[in-house]
């Protein structure tokens, strides 16, 4: 049984949170998404392994931004006998612009799309949208006080969760044709 580590744990929260922005930096800086992939896998295990350094969640996302980009060039030096790579001056004016613009400006359409898409949904349907997120068992300890099966209450949060994101994949293609997030 794996062991349960509160720093790992966190770790894994803050790192989750921001690993698409994270992602979309390395993607700026890497030829293609296979690369990406590897870095961030290596990065990913720096940050944890120095995790304990972070000072506070908050400055996480710049500081794994340096490990990502720390890994990207390692990457860069490995595959330097690579004919089609980016000069060193093109790859510094792309770290030093901020490539996330995009990332951050369409994660932030999501999150105002998700946000309206709730409150669409009544009380009830929120909380049980999130009960499998309440822990392990949670599901089942509802199903139990609710006198429902488990496997009833998980097609209901099925149902709900899809159309959740149809209501999402709406409002943000809305928004992308120029219509407001309403």
């Amino acid at each position: 049984m794996p062991d349960k580590n509160p720093s790992h744990e966190a770790f894994l929260r803050v790192f989750l949170r921001n690993e698409d922005d994270l992602k979309g930096y390395a993607r700026a800086l890497m030829p293609n998404w296979h690369a990406v992939g590897e870095v961030m896998q290596e990065a990913s295990v720096v940050m944890l392994r120095k995790w304990d350094q972070l000072q506070h969640e908050s400055e996480f996302l710049p500081w794994a931004k340096v490990i990502v980009r720390l890994e990207v060039m390692k990457t860069r030096q490995s595959s330097a006998r690579d004919r089609l790579r980016f000069s060193d001056d093109v790859f510094e004016l792309l770290a030093q612009d901020d490539p996330n613009d995009e990332a951050e400006d369409m994660a932030q359409r999501e999150r105002i799309a998700l946000d309206r898409c709730l409150d669409e949904f009544q009380p009830v349907q929120r909380e049980l949208l999130f009960v499998p997120y309440h822990g392990h068992g949670a599901v089942t300890q509802l199903a139990a006080e609710s006198g429902k099966t488990v496997n009833s209450l998980y097609k209901k949060i099925a149902r709900l969760r899809l159309r959740l994101t149809q209501c999402v994949t709406h409002r943000l293609a809305d928004s992308t044709l120029g219509e407001p997030l309403s």
